[in-house]
């Protein structure tokens, strides 16, 4: 897809997604793709399965030293990358999916600059993606982007952390857009995540601090996990578990087959 300027009118990322968010009346289940993995094709039909029971999904940017990805997400990334895989390519599918649940695009700082903020902000919009999460961008060093994101119409979604102080996630929440992505695990993806009274005191500080919805991913695997998750946060994020299940599946089809049962039974278990 070239990269040129669109020329069709940007809508609201924020917007969007605070609706989806507040219309649902129950905790959003919130996917993740790796775009291009194990090819752009595939990709987009393991995205289109998942938007089957999704309330918005988050489609992953392949990079080269993705800070932030354990090393289930960082393979994927590897071999999307080794397919040729561009963000123009992730774009592509995110256009492929706009007439679904929102679309949020995971990706670092340095793929963004590379084709220009404004650009690549705008050829987001033009595809219908509601908005971007930059994980090694930090919220005091963010405002530059976030004016250009919201020229777009893009959401500049925030992230927290466990460690972060009360001072810092009342800064995330001045500035957040749409939601923001609370990280259950401290450290990288991929680990399993522990409900206990350490991810309930991070989740109330951050309730408090912040206004915006909160999205809680790292380390959820099971339906049973979500629900718990669900009943702190306002949606729950799905990553490494499905790029394991498509890994451990035979063929493309048993893989699609595979992800449209796990996000149906993660929707019910939201759901109720």
């Amino acid at each position: 897809m070239p990269w040129g300027r669109p020329s069709i009118s940007m809508p609201d990322g924020a917007a969007r997604l605070e609706r989806a968010f507040r219309d649902a009346g129950r905790p959003l289940f919130i996917p993740y793709v790796m775009g291009g993995y194990p090819d752009v094709a595939t990709s987009a039909r393991y995205a289109r399965a998942l938007a089957r029971h999704a309330d918005v999904i988050e489609l992953g940017v392949p990079f080269s030293d993705p800070l932030a990805d354990g090393p289930t997400i960082q393979a994927a990334g590897q071999r999307a990358l080794e397919a040729g895989t561009t963000p123009a390519d992730v774009i592509e599918i995110a256009a492929e999916l706009r007439d679904g649940p929102p679309v949020v695009l995971m990706t670092y700082l340095n793929a963004v600059l590379a084709h220009g903020a404004r650009v690549f902000l705008e050829r987001c919009a033009a595809a219908g993606v509601a908005g971007l999460i930059v994980p090694d961008l930090p919220i005091d060093e963010s405002d530059e982007l976030r004016e250009q994101a919201g020229r777009a119409g893009v959401a500049l979604v925030p992230l927290a952390a466990p460690t972060s102080s009360d001072e810092r996630l009342v800064a995330i929440g001045r500035r957040a857009q749409g939601f923001v992505y609370c990280v259950a695990v401290t450290g990288v993806t991929g680990g399993e995540v522990a409900i206990d009274d350490a991810l309930t005191g991070f989740l109330s500080r951050a309730r408090r601090a912040i206004t915006a919805p909160l999205a809680v991913g790292f380390g959820v695997r099971t339906p049973v996990q979500a629900a718990a998750i669900g009943r702190l946060g306002d949606g729950v994020i799905i990553a490494s578990q499905l790029i394991r299940m498509i890994e451990s599946a035979e063929s493309v089809d048993a893989a699609e087959a595979a992800l449209d049962g796990f996000a149906a039974d993660v929707r019910a278990a939201l759901d109720a």
